[in-house]
């Protein structure tokens, strides 16, 4: 059985490298990619305490625990965020020509 430490530690590494990304990375859709990244360090905590703690929840026929079901609404969350922020990563590359951060500061043409 693999510690919980080693999961923590992987969710925390990806977490900094998302983190980073987004902090120094100047293309959009690298940005939103980070973002993701970061959304799945945090499914990975969610689920790894939920496992630790055995938790399913619910009763003896639960199939979810919390930690899955907190799980399942960022994964949801991930897939709205991916899709409205293609939608206005297109929208600005057409009116613009570019997806870069920095030449996107104001949202006057």
């Amino acid at each position: 059985m693999v510690p919980i430490t080693y999961y923590l530690l992987l969710a925390a590494a990806l977490f900094c490298m998302g983190m980073f990304g987004v902090l120094v990375r100047t293309n959009a859709l690298v940005v939103f990619m980070c973002v993701e990244l970061m959304l799945n360090a945090v499914n990975l905590t969610f689920l790894a305490f939920a496992r630790m703690h055995g938790a399913l929840g619910g009763g003896p026929n639960a199939v979810f625990g919390v930690g899955h079901v907190s799980a399942f609404f960022v994964i949801a969350v991930a897939a709205a965020e991916a899709a409205i922020g293609l939608a206005i990563v297109i929208a600005v590359f057409r009116s613009r020509g570019s997806v870069n951060v920095d030449d996107i500061r104001t949202m006057k043409h």
